[in-house]
């Protein structure tokens, strides 16, 4: 199936399309360089909305097993850092003497810095590759999938939750329902359950695009997971509004009756008024996406006229489905860099672009990074400022196309 019949999360029948962005392999489906030549297999990313509670989605085409092996590693950003070290407070203080459950737990950077407050804690994750690595940080991990029907077990195991956390997993997971009772199950009657995810109003506005793909098969709005906390007698309580990942809000969930935060209306209202159940609003993002497609073609194909050298900056997921979708390869980018070591050495999904190490910035010296990790462009920007001292300029593509240090350029070669 290429398109959902309803949603995912208030089950509203009949989402609209409103971006077909063609046929991509899984976004973090790297290539190693012996199976170059092979072709991938590729799904439509077709994008809908639910115009009843807001939700963002694509249909679930992830391979069986996808998760069980995983590349992406919240530690290989310095942001990420400091960012759970804040969220390990506020979990601890809600959590107290109690479990702390971090379901996609990855290679156990929040759990680490929860552990270090004292806090009793186990992380729930289908990769074991992640796991081992969370293990070397001494934190617990139960390998496998999180469903209404393993909750069951790790009930008994480790007895209920003070604190189940998710942060950026929840947009991965194709049946929420099952995921949300899976919760329910697990949760203390005086318990929490804290979801950080990417805020679709956010997406939106800022053409935020290559967040969709087909492990983020959900982009939330507040609204949409208040919708779907119902089903469960879930009252969403508090959100915290975060800069993280281009605009992220962390949602605070717990047992009915109970009271909510002021913000809560206050976020519920502004997604009303920015026309989040406006099918009007998803025509327009859909032309302005078409529209940074054609100025950013325009700007590389200038550059590269210009005789200049362009390597891209991160191998994000995100940053594949833009070079899908926009057709961006190796002819025009000389290879990325990520400093990621799990991707080192292997190629980019569908484009099948090296990937090496940033220290190749060093050697190989380019004269343009398009930095396809623009959510950490600060950091990176930081990280990399011999690049800049000796003349390197940065391509940003989003929220629109610009060239950071284009005083330098031509003119010809920077205009969109």
């Amino acid at each position: 199936m290429t398109r959902l019949s309803q949603c995912r999360a208030c089950l509203a029948p009949d989402p609209r399309l409103f971006l077909a962005m063609g046929n991509h392999p899984p976004a973090n489906g790297f290539v190693r360089p012996e199976d170059i030549e092979n072709s991938q297999p590729t799904y439509p990313l077709d994008t809908q909305i639910c115009l009843d509670c807001g939700l963002i989605q694509v249909a679930d085409h992830v391979p069986e097993g996808f998760f069980e092996h995983y590349l992406y590693v919240p530690s290989s950003a310095s942001t990420m850092h400091d960012h759970f070290a804040g969220l390990a407070d506020v979990l601890n203080a809600e959590a107290g003497s109690g479990l702390i459950v971090d379901i996609g737990c990855n290679d156990g950077l929040l759990l680490s810095a929860c552990n270090r407050l004292g806090a009793r804690t186990v992380g729930v994750d289908p990769a074991e590759n992640l796991a081992e690595i969370a293990r070397t940080r001494n934190v617990e991990v139960s390998v496998g999938y999180f469903t209404a029907g393993s909750a069951a077990d790790l009930v008994k195991q480790y007895g209920p939750a003070k604190v189940i956390v998710t942060t950026n997993t929840f947009n991965h997971i194709g049946d929420l329902h099952d995921f949300m009772a899976g919760v329910s199950r697990w949760l203390a009657d005086d318990g929490v359950f804290v979801i950080e995810v990417p805020q679709a109003k956010e997406l939106i506005e800022k053409n935020e695009f290559d967040t969709i793909y087909h492990e983020h098969v959900s982009e939330f709005s507040l609204l949409s997971l208040a919708r779907l906390g119902e089903f469960f007698d879930l009252v969403v309580t508090d959100v915290h509004r975060m800069r993280v990942h281009g605009g992220s809000m962390r949602v605070f969930l717990k047992r009915a009756p109970a009271s909510a935060a002021p913000i809560v209306a206050e976020m519920l209202e502004e997604e009303e008024k920015a026309g989040m159940r406006d099918f009007e609003t998803y025509s327009a993002f859909a032309e302005r996406v078409e529209r940074i497609r054609d100025d950013l073609l325009k700007m590389l194909a200038d550059l590269k006229g210009e005789n200049l050298r362009i390597a891209g900056y991160g191998a994000p997921a995100k940053g594949n489905t833009l070079l899908n979708f926009f057709g961006i390869g190796a002819e025009t980018l000389d290879y990325l860099v990520d400093r990621n070591p799990l991707k080192q050495g292997l190629h980019s999904p569908g484009m099948k672009i090296p990937i090496r190490s940033p220290e190749a910035l060093r050697q190989d010296r380019p004269d343009i990074l398009l930095v396809l990790a623009w959510n950490f462009f600060d950091e990176i920007r930081a990280q990399e400022s011999d690049f800049a001292e000796q003349g390197g300029l940065f391509l940003v593509p989003l929220p629109e196309p610009v060239l950071v240090g284009a005083e330098r350029m031509p003119h010809a070669a920077v205009s969109a």
